[in-house]
């Protein structure tokens, strides 16, 4: 039985979308956002996660579990992350997130045209310095 490529291809990228697509809800709000406002935009969402993986020096998969039924063609590929679920680790960012938030409301909140949410005052390089948990040298 011969492949047809074209066939293949349209099916892993149909795939991709479709698990990506997998965390948002109805009209385009992300399912399961609970520290972070559930009317943020992809572009603010993505900064913000980018943010955190580089203050961390961690990519997406330490806090985001894997789609079992994704196909894995890479650890690291974010296409075989679910996004929407919970594990320990995002339960753990969660309340990292949540205390950074506190602090820059409580004492960095100057702005207020600018929500809590998106100061950065302290942020997770402030504690983390480049690891994935702060006590490490």
């Amino acid at each position: 039985m011969l492949h047809n490529k074209p066939t293949i291809f349209i099916t892993l990228i149909a795939t991709a979308i479709f698990i990506t697509s997998a965390s948002i809800g109805p009209k385009g709000i992300y399912k399961n956002l609970k520290v972070l406002p559930v009317d943020i935009s992809e572009k603010k969402l993505d900064s913000i996660m980018d943010s955190y993986c580089r203050a961390l020096k961690v990519g997406c998969e330490f806090c985001h579990v894997s789609n079992k039924d994704a196909f894995n063609f890479s650890s690291t590929n974010s296409d075989t992350l679910d996004f929407a679920k919970d594990g320990q680790m995002k339960e753990n960012a969660r309340r990292m997130i949540h205390l950074m938030i506190d602090i820059n409301k409580n004492y960095f909140y100057f702005d207020k045209n600018t929500r809590p949410e998106y100061l950065n005052a302290v942020s997770c390089n402030t504690c983390h310095r480049g690891n994935p948990f702060p006590l490490e040298k």
